[in-house]
């Protein structure tokens, strides 16, 4: 669901276009998405079943107590086609104008912001709390079920802060209901020129950029995998695929299976590193 499936849908009427074959986008929501990854885990390794995968793929491999497949062996990376930062929005009743401001008035109030994630272990959740580790300030997690009820708590002021897409917050940012502070990219947001990243704002080396690819079962053929890599990456530049993206606030990636599968693996190790730390095992 969600961007996975926008992703997915962006590149199956290209893929289609170019094999001759069609690629049918299924959703299989159930159980957080695990009975369709491993609905795919065991598919045929034939290049034709793939998997849109976002960032907790791979965190999953470390937080999850059991899984009914191993989120790295039993898949083959493809591609990653999509990075996604995540900005930090505030409730505009704070006296916070800057990244600075809030780490100042998070140090003068230990544990009194709240701030929201769509759960434990989600990826708004790991890196809100690997920024507060690198900050040194201390807040408090609420988990909800999703980014509407998030925004819907950081209006009213239930939680006062959180990382969030752009894309879907801009509007309420523009209406004053909400407020942006910082950016999570690594370079500044096209639709936010104006607002400084995380990094720029005095924590060197923090990004909260979330990431979207594709994945085949791990049986599938070298030769197969590489064409169906270097095909996704001729999508991804394509202009009228490259305005959708960054219209909606993302960049077009497009990487070889072994950057990629670096990217899975680093990512694997630190967000396991910190989910242990914090506690977490999810069932």
């Amino acid at each position: 669901g969600g961007g996975s499936d926008a992703i997915a849908r962006l590149l199956s009427v290209h893929l289609t276009e170019k094999f001759g074959q069609s690629f049918i986008v299924e959703n299989r929501p159930a159980a957080s998405g695990i009975v369709g990854t491993d609905a795919v885990a065991k598919a045929q390794p034939d290049g034709y079943t793939l998997l849109t995968v976002f960032s907790t793929h791979a965190m999953s491999a470390e937080l999850f107590k059991k899984l009914p497949y191993d989120p790295i062996k039993d898949f083959i990376p493809v591609s990653l086609t999509i990075q996604s930062p995540l900005v930090l929005l505030i409730n505009p009743s704070l006296p916070i104008n800057n990244f600075k401001e809030f780490v100042a008035y998070a140090k003068a109030n230990p544990n009194k912001l709240n701030y929201g994630s769509s759960g434990q272990g989600s990826a708004p959740h790991l890196m809100t709390e690997q920024m507060n580790a690198m900050a040194g300030i201390k807040t408090t997690h609420v988990p909800y079920k999703g980014v509407a009820p998030i925004t819907l708590a950081l209006v009213q002021n239930e939680i006062q802060f959180a990382l969030a897409n752009i894309f879907t917050t801009l509007p309420m940012v523009k209406a004053g209901r909400l407020k942006m502070i910082a950016t999570g990219g690594v370079k500044r947001s096209l639709l936010a020129p104006d607002v400084p990243t995380i990094a720029e704002s005095g924590l060197a080396g923090y990004d909260s950029v979330v990431w979207y690819g594709v994945l085949a079962p791990a049986k599938t053929p070298p030769e197969i995998v590489d064409e169906l890599s270097r095909e996704i990456a001729t999508i991804l530049k394509k202009p009228e695929i490259v305005k959708t993206i960054t219209d909606g606030g993302n960049e077009p990636v497009g990487t070889t299976p072994q950057q990629f599968a670096a990217i899975m693996s680093e990512d694997a190790k630190k967000w396991g590193i910190l989910g242990k730390k914090l506690g977490i095992e999810l069932e």
